[in-house]
């Protein structure tokens, strides 16, 4: 019972304590607050000292909170959070010491010297309406009629003891111009102004002291007002931006933990201008004591070893990985076609030594039958005959492949049965029509390159390389043994192969022509007229004539590559009058000039064409069988794996890259192949190894028509048909090549002995040989006489020849007439010819334009690999090829590291605008090194990609791979710059922030690129690689007010980039860097808020560009 009462008296003395301490803090309190709000008379009172103070406190609270919602509205571009910077300017609580020592020494007088908001708001407005003005304007205390000693600056006067002073009044302006002293320490009393407004953090704000030998109020600039004897120095006096205000700044190098201390950085620490504490140094830094910023140098250079550490690894490995990937391959190759040349000789060995046993019994028995019957029954021949066809199909069943090609048995399923009268196929129907030559009977494409319903492979799918290669190597076994079953190439053996099931055939497609003109648009000149005939499937057809003749612009016309050119007349194909542009997938043409990849191996070359153009659902193996094929038939095999070779670095030869130009089209298993001068620059070994390529294409339906220069006579005698111009685009002869001879013996021009017949031709019709007299043949005449052989109608302006020709005493006055018409020309005027020019140009712009957009049905019935397919394609190539270029690129990266330094050295950051000097710079290098780098996506494959695309390639799956690869210089290239730059510089905002903002410059610049790579040939668009940033980034950072100049400023993407790297800057400028910042902002015209809308637009810019890029991609092409 005692101890429970003793734990009773305990507490009840514990409350009667607590209520007694509460009862007299109430008191105090309320007696503080009975008091005139300005006046306090017991701060002396050590107890009640720190209520006053608290409540001083709460009543400067007050004061900024009314006073930040009047400013934020006018300064809410430069304030983001407004109750955050509020309080990192002028949040007190933490030190209250200089509002203690400004009631000691103002007697309890400080609420009346306080500036009330509508002071503190005039104060503000004058920077924020002024463009920094440090001047105040007059006002009620302080004018030209009264000017009290608080008006000058660092001191202030009190109101009177009878008036009441609202600190939170944003309205008037209180009267105060009483017992006037100078400013408390902590506080600044403007010059103008006769009231103390608190420092805020980050200042140093102590009483000044006079130099006397100056006459300087120290540390302050102001000095002392002349006929004031009795005046002295009082507080700080301004609190503006940094160049009107530094000396209120706490200093580099030392913190200002309150606006009353100041103390130096201790060592393992660094001190920014303006800080309220000191901040530990990163590890492996020197940052002795004073230091206002780390030495970040030891970083810089790390990353700089690691970088090129990096680099040259990824350069030494790129080639090695490369070629040792192709060395495993060619081993496996080559493993793989050992195995099956041994396999094919041990079949051979046994072939022979079955076809010698065989021989052996037939002798034996025919000498048993001589011996014992002096008649050999017809019974026992057939017997023979029966078991020699069974031992073929025996021996060709060795040779059946285990997976043959979809195309093939697609084809195959149309082969006669077994009991049915077997009819001749297209090719043997085609070599009996090909002496009609009105016969325009087409052949259907049909659905040969359709993939069967049903189908189903035979046994198991090879999957690894050395199953592919091997099943590649046995089906070109046979294709040999094939070929060497028929070799001699007669009608028969022709109608054989035709009618083999197991022979690859195509689609056919047949091209008629009748009365084909072609005229230059605006100037009216034919450069081709009135060529009548056909080139048919299963023949090799050569165009030949002199130069000027139209050739190429013939084999364009059919191809469906001339624009610029009024056509008439009628093309049909296979008897349809259909364009030729609906069959482009199973149509190959291969241009004059070689136009391969030479950073490429021949191999890639082909396999990536085969993989984009073959069918898509044409397996792996039969993709390759078709490259494997192409390169054992071109002769490719030594050089498969080298690189085709530039300028700049030596590959193959001139002849083996020839013949990859043609392999590019082979590869896709063409139905019609045309040629513009595909033996030109070959030796006569080379092009008779090309013809023989090509008479096996033909063998398998495909319809071939090349442009050559005279060949030699062994290649003439590989021709089937010959078509023959003249200068104008006339035809001398279209026909048989074989009865060429017949037809020009026919009209007296034979060829001499020991002259090869293309060649003297060509010079007849050059004008350079002339036909023997007795002829009474003139060249010119030659294509009239080629229309009257065939009664092909005779154009007006020939009718005239040709009715010489019908009266032979008529000739005597062509001449005359000749000369009468060039006589009646009238000359034109050089302004009309120039005008025709200018009107013949833009035609031809615009049918180019035209002409890419033109949309066709595809009547191919091939379905090739979709944009998502080509595009993984494409991404692959470039990839490889990017990696075969790491020394180009590594150069780009140490320009970039290299310019990083330079500017990071030469430009410091500066306090005073926030870095913006280096960061223009920064923006200027950075667009010019990365547009120039990326000008190499586009303008070093123009001419590929013009032949891809008109091959039916897609455009956008060639266009995202070249962008996607290019991220990875858009991911890289700023962090290479910026572990120079940063770590040089080092700036207030992170290096997260900065690597963001220089991201999405590098995409917008890099899109920009492309764009004028593909609009602008590669000299003007290196030289406006280099204007633009400059020029743009000078229109951005114009300080001159217009709207025009402004709107101008808003389209160029440095204005974004600059205001994103300051604001990022900026952000990191508190306390007493507000007035800075806002002054820096608005001379700018930036906004804290838009740092977002800065990203997102250089985000947008780079989109755009791209777009702009790609639509004049696929819109300016040249065919």
């Amino acid at each position: 019972m005692l101890k429970m009462g003793l734990k009773k008296l305990k507490v009840c003395t514990f409350w009667s304590v607590s209520i007694w301490v509460f009862v007299v803090l109430s008191f105090m309190v309320n007696m503080v607050k009975c008091q005139d709000l300005n006046d306090y008379d017991q701060v002396d009172n050590p107890a009640v000292l720190p209520l006053i103070t608290a409540l001083v406190n709460s009543r400067l609270s007050n004061l900024t909170k009314v006073l930040s919602k009047d400013i934020s509205n006018q300064a809410i571009f430069c304030i983001k959070d407004q109750e955050a910077d509020w309080n990192k300017a002028f949040n007190f609580s933490s030190n209250l010491d200089f509002l203690a020592s400004c009631i000691r020494k103002t007697k309890g007088n400080i609420g009346r010297r306080l500036c009330t908001a509508a002071e503190a708001k005039f104060y503000f407005d004058t920077f924020l309406k002024s463009s920094g003005a440090t001047t105040l304007r007059p006002n009620k205390n302080c004018n030209l009629t009264s000017w009290v000693s608080g008006c000058e600056p660092g001191w202030a006067c009190s109101t009177g003891p009878n008036q009441q002073v609202d600190l939170e009044n944003s309205l008037a302006i209180p009267a105060r111009t009483q017992d006037c002293q100078a400013c408390c320490k902590g506080f600044f009393c403007p010059r103008g102004l006769t009231c103390m407004i608190p420092c805020p953090l980050g200042s140093h704000c102590p009483v000044a002291t006079l130099n006397n030998a100056t006459g300087i109020c120290e540390p302050y600039l102001y000095q002392l007002p002349p006929g004031r004897p009795n005046h002295t120095c009082g507080g700080a006096n301004i609190w503006a931006d940094v160049r009107s205000s530094s000396e209120v700044f706490c200093s580099a190098g030392s913190y200002c933990s309150t606006t009353t201390q100041k103390k130096p950085c201790g060592s393992g620490h660094y001190c920014r201008m303006g800080s309220t504490s000191e901040k530990r140094c990163f590890k492996l830094t020197s940052c002795n004591s004073n230091t206002s910023n780390q030495d970040l140098h030891a970083y810089g250079i790390m990353l700089i070893a690691a970088t090129i550490t990096l680099l040259l690894i990824i350069y030494n490995c790129s080639d090695q990985v490369l070629t040792t990937r192709e060395r495993r391959l060619a081993k496996t190759r080559e493993a793989a076609a050992r195995s099956t040349r041994e396999t094919t000789k041990a079949r051979q060995r046994w072939k022979t030594a079955k076809n010698a046993a065989k021989k052996h019994a037939s002798r034996l028995q025919t000498h048993f039958s001589q011996t014992f019957s002096l008649k050999k029954p017809a019974k026992h021949q057939e017997e023979l005959k029966i078991l020699d066809q069974t031992i073929f199909e025996t021996n060709e069943d060795l040779y059946a492949p285990t997976h043959m090609s979809t195309s093939s048995e697609s084809l195959s399923s149309s082969a006669p049965y077994e009991g049915q009268q077997m009819e001749p196929g297209n090719l043997m129907r085609m070599v009996h029509e090909k002496d009609n030559p009105d016969n325009y009977k087409g052949f259907d494409v049909g659905t040969h390159d359709r993939k069967p319903k049903g189908h189903k492979p035979k046994g198991k799918q090879p999957n690894t390389h050395s199953q592919i290669f091997k099943y590649a190597y046995s089906q070109l076994e046979k294709e040999k043994a094939l070929q060497q079953e028929n070799k001699d190439l007669t009608f028969s053996g022709v109608v054989s192969m035709a009618t083999n099931p197991e022979i690859r055939k195509r689609p056919l497609i047949e091209i008629s022509f009748k009365d084909l003109t072609l005229t230059l648009k605006g100037k009216d000149k034919h450069l081709l007229r009135c060529v009548t005939g056909k080139i048919e499937p299963g023949r090799i057809t050569a165009v030949m004539g002199p130069s000027g003749a139209g050739k190429t612009t013939f084999i364009s016309a059919l191809a469906g590559k001339a624009i610029g050119c009024k056509m008439t007349g009628l093309i049909l194909i296979n008897g349809k009058n259909e364009s030729i542009r609906s069959y482009r997938k199973i149509i190959g043409y291969v241009p004059q000039d070689d136009i391969v990849h030479g950073n490429l191996t021949v191999e890639e070359n082909l396999r990536f064409n085969a993989k984009c153009r073959l069918p898509a659902y044409l397996s792996k193996p039969d993709k390759v069988l078709v490259v494997e094929r192409v390169i054992e038939s071109l002769g490719l095999q030594m050089v498969r794996d080298s690189l085709v070779g530039t300028v700049e670095k030596r590959g193959i030869s001139g002849g083996q890259r020839k013949r990859v130009n043609v392999g590019l089209e082979m590869v896709m298993e063409p139905s019609l192949l045309i040629l513009d001068e595909p033996t030109s620059g070959l030796d006569s070994a080379s092009s008779q190894l090309l013809l023989r390529a090509l008479r096996h294409e033909a063998l398998e339906g495909v319809n071939i028509c090349m442009v050559l220069h005279q060949p030699s006579y062994a290649l003439f005698q590989m021709f089937d048909d010959l078509v023959l111009l003249a200068k104008g685009g006339l035809t001398v002869y279209h026909g048989s090549a074989k009865k060429a001879d017949e037809y020009f013996a026919g009209l007296g021009i034979h060829v001499p002995d020991r002259v090869n017949p293309p060649d003297h031709f060509i010079d007849i019709l050059e004008g350079i040989v002339t036909p023997s007299v007795s002829s009474c043949v003139n060249y010119e005449e030659l294509p009239v006489r080629w229309m009257l052989h065939n009664g092909y109608p005779v154009p007006p302006d020939l009718q005239q020849s040709a009715a010489r020709l019908a009266m032979p005493s008529a000739s005597v006055g062509s001449a005359n007439g000749t000369n009468a018409a060039h006589a009646g020309m009238e000359e034109r005027s050089f302004i009309r010819e120039l005008w025709q020019d200018v009107r013949s140009n833009v035609e031809l712009q615009r049918d180019s334009i035209r002409h890419n957009f033109l949309k066709f049905k595809d009547l191919s019935r091939r379905r090739t690999p979709g944009i998502l397919w080509q595009y993984r394609y494409f991404l692959g190539r470039v990839g490889k090829q990017r990696m075969r270029e790491a020394k180009i690129q590594a150069t780009d990266y140490l320009i970039l590291l290299l310019a990083g330094a330079c500017l990071g050295t030469l430009t410091k950051t500066s306090e005073e605008n926030f870095g913006a000097v280096g960061y223009t710079y920064t923006i200027i290098a950075v667009s010019l090194l990365c547009k120039i780098a990326a000008l190499r996506s586009f303008s070093l494959d123009k001419l590929q990609y013009w032949r891809e695309s008109a091959s039916g390639m897609s455009s956008l799956a060639y266009f995202l791979a070249k962008d996607t690869i290019d991220h990875f210089n858009t991911v890289i290239k700023p962090v290479l710059y910026l572990s120079m730059f940063f770590f040089f510089t080092n700036p207030r905002s992170s290096f997260t922030e900065n690597y963001i903002v220089l991201l999405c410059l590098v995409y917008c610049v890099t899109g920009i690129a492309y764009a004028l790579a593909i609009f602008f040939q590669p000299g003007p668009a290196q030289l406006l690689s280099v204007l633009l940033p400059v020029v743009l980034t000078l229109v951005a950072t114009q300080t001159r007010d217009g709207e025009v100049l402004k709107k101008i400023s808003n389209l160029c993407y440095p204005k974004w980039a600059l205001e994103a790297f300051v604001i990022a800057n900026a952000e990191r400028y508190y306390g007493v860097w507000l007035i800075t910042r806002c002054g820096v902002l608005l001379k700018s015209g930036y906004n804290l808020h838009e740092w977002t809308l800065c990203i997102v637009i250089l985000i947008l810019a780079g989109v755009v560009s791209r777009l702009i890029a790609f639509f004049g991609m696929i819109t300016f092409q040249k065919k």
